[in-house]
């Protein structure tokens, strides 16, 4: 729900129809490991190889993810952290325990919801204004990182036994130093906090954002950081990663993505809050810059802004092109944009029409059956239309597949928009209108006003040739490309308007999405 106060399932038609019609072209990588960090894996795909239910009718189970959720009247701007499914069959549930923002992961079996364990964390929160995210990351076949205090990280090496099993270790990385910080937990403490989720690469080196408040005894600033397997650390300043004195942060929520050959990390770098900044691109082996590239809104020419309060985070394509998602300068409707790169960010690409808290996920062109042109991969993207926001602004929000090559005027050109340069767009291919009408717009003026699609990243089913969707008006959708309907829909609450979450393809015909602070496990029983 964007607050301006700043405040189907139907399998591949055929039987015979080989999955290697699915497979990607060369050169080109479609990933099909279980959900291991935010939007899946380290590039953001959102892609997944495992079917969903073949009828999505029942909620098998659900379970809280916030114990005490902070209401803002009828919304509730928070973003939680989306489930981890791993290999064995478990699902990593991030919980929030307390108004102030304590957090456990608890470890349920993917089909009943049992507990196997909880592991809490002292993690803190940095500053913020909406709540951010406390995102872990599966690492390697069966282990785990979490954040933790004082810029730390916690590293459990199974996720498939319980905490009591004498196989199970906890260990606790800095990447600035151990001994440095038991000998100075209280400074840390106070003035050092991550603030992105973690991502983990092949080798099993964790990358995340921080920010500090204050000195540290190691003359740690801002930045983003690495930690081996050995738990040795290295970082960079958001400062130097883009060479400009005047950005001083990662943007929050922001999880970095790692390009596809694992050399190169993506993340955001702002000044805080409602900022311009840039996209930089860090070499993984070093912690060095690599890339950076200024986040310009593309119709007025000038700096676009990269918002706290917002998840959208890079994402990498399958033939290493970067999409990330950003806020406008100027008045458009609260759309944002999504600029497209390609992989060293010097190539300024088409970009998308819509930004604003949104990682676009990665879509086959095989399974748009009435995709014609030359992409090999689609985008899905929200393509939301906030009602009352100007007089384009009348409630028709979509999500759509969008072609990232090609080019089509922008969407809302019209007096709503800031004057400025004329834009093209990736084309739309196909979308679909939320189907609930919206009762908190004046339906008489905005006769056509429906909820919004609530999601920062939505699940793929490849195999299935579908997404399954979180809407604010309560349900879940499965999204069948070859027909471009809601084949099926699933109430999960009385709907609520609320900040941006992610939907989950598990394992056994699973799907999870989070509404009103509880994620509901749907499938078929």
């Amino acid at each position: 729900m964007l607050v301006l106060s700043m405040k189907s399932m139907t399998p591949i038609a055929s039987a015979g129809l080989a999955l290697a019609l699915l497979t990607p072209a060369a050169g080109q990588i479609w990933r099909s490991q279980e959900w291991s960090g935010y939007a899946g894996n380290a590039q953001h795909t959102a892609i997944s190889q495992s079917l969903s239910a073949s009828a999505m009718t029942k909620i098998l189970w659900s379970t809280p993810v916030d114990l005490n959720p902070q209401y803002s009247g009828s919304e509730l701007l928070i973003h939680y952290a989306p489930p981890l499914v791993t290999y064995s069959g478990q699902v990593m549930v991030t919980v929030k325990t307390s108004a102030g923002g304590d957090f456990q992961v608890e470890a349920r079996n993917c089909l009943t919801g049992g507990l196997l364990f909880t592991q809490p964390t002292d993690y803190v929160l940095p500053p913020h204004g909406w709540t951010p995210t406390c995102t872990s990351s599966l690492n390697g076949l069966y282990g785990m990182v979490t954040p933790g205090i004082g810029g730390t990280i916690y590293y459990r090496n199974r996720t498939d036994l319980p905490t009591s099993d004498p196989r199970v270790t906890i260990q606790q990385w800095a990447f600035y130093g151990l001994d440095s910080y038991n000998a100075n937990k209280a400074t840390y403490n106070s003035n050092l906090y991550i603030c992105t989720p973690l991502t983990v690469d092949n080798a099993g080196n964790t990358y995340f954002g921080f920010r500090t408040t204050g000195s540290t005894p190691t003359n740690v600033v801002s930045g983003v950081a690495k930690v081996t397997p050995a738990g040795v650390g290295s970082w960079v300043s958001a400062t130097a990663a883009c060479a400009d004195a005047s950005i001083t942060t990662p943007q929050m929520n922001c999880a970095p993505a790692l390009s596809n050959d694992q050399r190169t990390l993506y993340v955001g770098v702002n000044s805080g809050g409602w900022t311009a900044g840039y996209l930089v691109g860090i070499d993984t082996a070093t912690m060095q810059p690599k890339y950076s590239a200024r986040c310009m809104d593309p119709r007025t020419g000038q700096p676009g802004a990269l918002l706290d309060d917002s998840t959208a985070t890079p994402m990498v394509g399958p033939d290493g092109d970067v999409y990330f998602g950003i806020f406008e300068t100027g008045y458009y409707n609260d759309h944002g944009w999504l600029l497209h790169f390609d992989a060293t960010l010097t190539q300024t690409k088409i970009p998308g029409a819509f930004g604003w808290d949104d990682t676009p996920s990665v879509v086959p062109s095989q399974c748009v059956p009435t995709y014609t042109g030359k992409s090999t991969y689609l985008l899905l993207a929200k393509y939301n239309n906030y009602v009352g926001l100007g007089p384009m602004g009348d409630g028709t929000n979509r999500v759509a597949i969008l072609d990232p090559n090609g080019s089509s005027p922008a969407p809302q050109n019209g007096p709503s928009a800031t004057t400025g340069l004329p834009v093209n767009t990736m084309t739309p291919i196909i979308s679909v209108l939320g189907p609930t009408p919206d009762q908190g717009a004046n339906l008489t003026t905005y006769p056509n006003a429906v909820h919004e699609w609530c999601i920062n990243s939505a699940a793929i089913d490849v195999r299935g040739r579908c997404a399954i969707l979180n809407s604010e008006d309560g349900n879940c959708y499965r999204w069948d490309f070859l027909t471009n309907k809601l084949s099926q829909t699933l109430s999960l609450s009385g709907g609520l308007g609320e900040a941006y979450t992610s939907t989950v393809i598990g394992r056994f015909g699973v799907s999870f999405a989070v509404n009103n602070a509880r994620l509901c496990a749907v499938g078929k029983p």
